[in-house]
């Protein structure tokens, strides 16, 4: 009797610790289109990451660094390779040239929602733990919004899965 009861006891902590890992809140790096979940990445205060697309005007790649912080996107860096349409001529404390990249950094600037126009025509892609993701695979030049977001794993694993199916397919 008293080895049915541990066992009862072991199943039900064993579903309960599997049921709590479903429901309870984690940090995300959400992007929506239209309202609806595109992709979603594993986030926490201080996770990084970066947007490269090609200037319209320029015909040159362009890199902008955020930074999750305090449950908000901030701006932390751009590059480009020269000045130009739409180019500020300063943005942050400090602007240096790197190997032929104009670097403007120290800007730490809040851009919380995140709203891109990632046209397919400007290449935009998205730099996430080390590896580049195509952002610009739809049609037209949707825009897509990112947002620093608590949510239950129920809630994003579809998009999850649906992004590790889409890595695998082209990787």
């Amino acid at each position: 009797m008293a080895r049915k009861r541990r066992g009862l006891i072991l199943a039900t902590a064993v579903i309960g610790g599997i049921a709590a890992v479903f429901v309870w809140p984690q940090s995300w790096l959400l992007i929506r289109h239209d309202g609806d979940l595109r992709y979603v990445y594993p986030a926490h205060d201080g996770t990084t990451f970066a947007l490269r697309w090609t200037h319209s005007v320029e015909h040159e790649n362009w890199i902008e660094r955020f930074r999750l912080h305090n449950d908000r996107i901030i701006l932390i860096s751009t590059r480009f390779k020269t000045f130009g349409a739409g180019v500020p001529a300063h943005a942050g404390k400090r602007t240096t040239l790197e190997n032929g990249w104009v670097v403007m950094s120290g800007i730490d600037r809040v851009v919380d929602p995140l709203a891109v126009q990632a046209a397919a025509a400007e290449n935009y892609s998205l730099r996430y733990d080390g590896a580049w993701h195509a952002l610009g695979r739809h049609a037209g030049a949707p825009i897509l919004t990112f947002a620093y977001a608590r949510a239950p794993l129920y809630r994003v694993l579809p998009t999850l899965i649906g992004n590790w199916i889409d890595t695998r397919g082209t990787g």
